[in-house]
């Protein structure tokens, strides 16, 4: 780290983002499943883990054929239209009713107020809140409605695709480049100077990047200017993908919502623990990072989650293979 102090207040930021994702996750838990939000007939089964991985595949192609053919406002509608929609579940649920001719105001009301915000003033702190609102939604949303073994099944599969679609085809790279431009809760940004604006600079900072001197041939060199990286004196604001926070809380929201074990603080041990190991997984990441290098970071995160998980589970007297949802299979 070149520069610890000035890593504190970002690293505080990227922790607390992740917590409040986390914890609002938990929150939504309960409130969810009373009103039905269960999205899977039968939570249990890790062939919905399968069909999901295989909808992320198709929808990164689309994603992909998007930005390659600069049809961005495709991509930006479907994002806005989706915030709206996760946050009528999150509004839905923590507001009292307010009806006005037959429409609920306290659901709607907010769902749309803040995709005007996010349309109409991107700034950081706009899309942090939305972030947080939809990744908690969606947490709780795959929480409720993917087991414990389906839960791990997904977050090996994403940690593995990836480090492959990072490390290894790159297309994540083109990706997180293409969409970052849009300024929309795909990403969560954390200001490393005061004053920042995400407005502003944004486009600044993308030209940092590119700028950089960079080792290597022609082709290779939009991909291995992400890897390098900007110089920490000169970056002004950090990124981490939503994707990343929602991941391992899905973990953590299916061990509070299918397995028994005891509460502490308030939290069941298996999912306190399964935040403790995502924790432990982003200060490894987030190391990494402020030493110049982008990374892929669910390997880490989900890697930490899972491992936090199986800790707790196995703590509170749950043999390993009830713990990892394979006893209804040996």
């Amino acid at each position: 780290m070149k520069d610890s102090l000035r890593g504190v207040p970002v690293l505080v930021g990227v922790v607390a983002l992740f917590l409040v994702v986390q914890f609002g996750a938990l929150a939504l838990l309960e409130p969810f499943e009373s009103a039905g939000l269960q999205s899977t007939e039968n939570p249990q089964n890790p062939l919905n883990s399968i069909f999901y991985v295989a909808f992320l595949l198709v929808a990164t192609a689309g994603i992909l054929l998007v930005i390659k053919y600069d049809q961005q406002w495709i991509l930006r509608g479907f994002i806005l239209f989706t915030s709206g929609f996760i946050a009528t579940y999150v509004f839905g649920v923590v507001l009292p009713t307010v009806e006005l001719a037959g429409v609920d105001l306290a659901t709607y009301g907010p769902a749309v107020a803040l995709v005007v915000a996010l349309y109409v003033y991107p700034e950081w702190w706009v899309i942090d809140s939305a972030g947080a609102i939809l990744g908690m939604g969606a947490a709780a949303l795959f929480g409720i409605s993917f087991g414990i073994l389906p839960a791990l099944v997904l977050l090996t599969a994403l940690a593995v695709y990836d480090a492959i679609s990072v490390y290894g085809t790159e297309h994540m790279l083109t990706l997180a480049e293409g969409v970052m431009e849009l300024r929309l809760p795909i990403v969560l940004v954390v200001p490393a100077t005061r004053g920042y604006s995400f407005l502003e600079e944004a486009d600044g900072d993308a030209e940092v990047v590119k700028e950089e001197d960079i080792e290597g041939d022609e082709e290779s060199e939009s991909e291995e200017r992400q890897l390098e990286g900007v110089d920490e004196e000169e970056r002004e604001a950090y990124f981490i993908g939503l994707g990343d926070a929602v991941m391992p809380t899905i973990l953590v929201a299916s061990a509070a919502h299918f397995l028994d074990t005891p509460v502490v603080f308030g939290v069941e041990l298996a999912a306190l623990t399964a935040i403790v190991g995502t924790l432990i997984g982003l200060l490894v990441l987030m190391r990494m990072v402020f030493a110049g290098r982008a990374h892929a970071g669910l390997p880490l995160l989900n890697g930490g989650a899972i491992a936090g998980y199986l800790v707790g589970a196995v703590a509170a007297g749950i043999p390993l293979v009830e713990a990892l949802g394979l006893a209804p299979y040996v």
